[in-house]
């Protein structure tokens, strides 16, 4: 059995930027087992695998290295991005995915594609113990979304020059955690890093699910709906979000790098 996969650089336009995804197009379900060995062996922070359900629907799943995962948004960019360039859809379609966190959609918008995903907001938590030491740094607001931690520091610096103790971030009771500060690089709102040692990544690149949690945070501390967001990791990713309701519409673009064939 020849399984076809293809690799998508997520949340950019430029090759060897953004997040690296890779996507597996199925004609039917594949054993669980056999998807986390694939996702094992591209050892990205995800690998998604769809088969379709009728009329522009798919069944979609993603895997990091280590498990599956409830919410993927660079690797949805990516898939949709696939089945937009390769003609499984029609430009002007939207495609629909039954995932782990309900129906979520893509459309395209020129060369962006929009992400519709539900909104995961962060609540004030007092779990800090062994934060600061974690990071590396004295964190500002916390707070405990559905998934992960999310941390506000001092300024974009602070974010950009982070080294944070990888092992004690795996130890913090949340899958991963964002740490985000206001923007001063033109052009944009706020930036962030995320870290999810807990689930096989160290650093993500670009994490559209981790702007579920700052999308609604930064929307109501600078009283806007739309924003620009920069993931300031090694390889950087922008994300345009809006507000809408309990709704996010994630935004971004994406370049598709490799296809091939793994044979199993």
């Amino acid at each position: 059995m020849n399984q076809k996969i293809i690799t998508v650089d997520a949340f950019t336009d430029k090759p060897f930027s953004g997040n690296p995804g890779a996507v597996c197009l199925l004609d039917s379900p594949m054993p669980e087992d056999m998807m986390q060995n694939i996702a094992r062996e591209m050892n990205l922070s995800e690998t998604a695998f769809l088969y379709p359900e009728g009329d522009a629907r798919y069944h979609l799943r993603w895997f990091t290295p280590t498990v599956e995962v409830e919410m993927c948004g660079h690797d949805t960019l990516a898939t949709a991005h696939v089945l937009f360039t390769d003609g499984h859809l029609a430009p002007e379609a939207t495609a629909r995915f039954r995932t782990l966190s309900g129906e979520l959609t893509a459309r395209r918008d020129g060369d962006w594609i929009e992400l519709n995903f539900p909104a995961t907001p962060a609540a004030a938590s007092d779990t800090t113990k062994g934060l600061s030491e974690a990071l590396g740094a004295e964190p500002g607001y916390v707070g405990m979304s559905r998934f992960d931690m999310l941390v506000e520091l001092d300024s974009e610096q602070t974010v950009r020059n982070l080294t944070p103790d990888i092992a004690a971030i795996g130890k913090l009771p949340a899958r991963g955690v964002i740490v985000t500060a206001a923007a001063t690089m033109e052009g944009y709102d706020f930036v962030s890093r995320y870290f999810a040692p807990a689930i096989g990544i160290a650093e993500d690149p670009v994490t559209g699910s981790a702007h579920c949690v700052l999308a609604p945070y930064w929307s109501e501390k600078l009283n806007k709906p739309q924003m620009v967001g920069y993931q300031a990791s090694a390889r950087g990713g922008t994300v345009k979000m809006t507000v809408d309701g309990d709704r996010i519409r994630l935004a971004g673009r994406a370049v598709t790098m490799m296809r091939g064939e793994m044979s199993l």
